[in-house]
């Protein structure tokens, strides 16, 4: 049984964030699926952060170096202790996708508004299309990443030969099944299934419709119900690695669990490496 903790305030409400438009400490930072949205109208005082164009590698697919990185923030007008509060369109879900990504580079001030866009809009709260000009701030380059979070390849397959981690699939049914191709971010496949071991959990059950999280109890028999328990290191993974790391942000600062990372290579890459075993067909539990 998964042991339910408080929540943390990790995750802040919109009225938080209106005592706060104004706190210099904090940097309001909107991350959409939509690129186009941030322009039609934002949080007073949000910068942007594309999840895409602003931290990938504009060659191989990776991150941006260290370097890079600090100058993104640094033009954001972010410090290193500056607390970064994260919002978006899609349930949060690329907020939280570069939530993770903060955490890699090891930024650990980094908060969620919950509910996103949909919650500030839905309570009619202030939108602008003025675009905030801070003073470029020196932020130092990080020493390195911090691997605690993120799985690579070499990582998910020493679990498949020797299983001592949790692999967790959030992607659909038929996808896992094999039954379906990937249809999203232009991924080809040559191969469809999922990683052999990895039970099932679909991030249809992970959300709720009006994009807020979950609360802790419902999400905690979501995962119970497949057999997970707060003592298994646990490695999620998707299509690309956006709803792994929205599972990887429930399972560590929503159920508080000590030893989550997530594969963002996920089945874009795994379905396409040379000499890898895959499996398709049922839902598999852990045993």
């Amino acid at each position: 049984m998964i042991n339910v903790q408080r929540d943390q305030p990790i995750v802040v409400t919109t009225s938080w964030i209106a005592d706060h438009l104004d706190d210099p400490d904090v940097r309001l930072v909107e991350s959409n699926q939509d690129s186009l949205l941030y322009a039609t109208g934002h949080i007073p005082g949000a910068v942007s952060i594309d999840w895409l164009t602003d931290v990938h590698h504009p060659i191989r697919r990776d991150y941006i170096d260290r370097e890079t990185f600090a100058k993104l923030l640094s033009t954001r007008g972010i410090q290193s202790d500056t607390t970064i509060v994260l919002y978006g369109d899609q349930y949060n879900w690329w907020a939280v996708y570069t939530f993770w990504v903060l955490h890699w580079f090891g930024h650990r001030r980094v908060c969620i508004m919950d509910g996103g866009r949909m919650a500030w809009q839905a309570e009619a709260r202030p939108l602008t299309r003025s675009i905030p000009d801070y003073a470029a701030t020196t932020y130092p380059v990080p020493a390195a990443t911090n691997q605690t979070v993120r799985a690579l390849r070499h990582d998910v397959l020493q679990q498949v030969m020797q299983p001592s981690n949790v692999l967790v699939d959030v992607r659909s049914e038929a996808e896992y099944r094999g039954e379906q191709a990937a249809s999203s971010f232009g991924v080809t496949t040559q191969r469809q299934g999922h990683i052999p071991g990895a039970i099932h959990v679909p991030w249809s059950l992970l959300v709720q419709e009006n994009h807020t999280f979950k609360p802790a109890h419902e999400l905690a028999a979501v995962f119970a119900s497949q057999g997970l328990t707060d003592k298994q290191p646990i490695i999620t993974y998707c299509l690309v690695g956006v709803l792994s790391s929205y599972a990887w942000f429930l399972l560590t600062y929503r159920l508080n669990l000590p030893n989550v990372r997530c594969y963002d290579g996920g089945w874009a890459e795994w379905g396409n490496l040379v000499g890898v075993p895959i499996a398709t067909g049922s839902v598999e539990k852990t045993r």
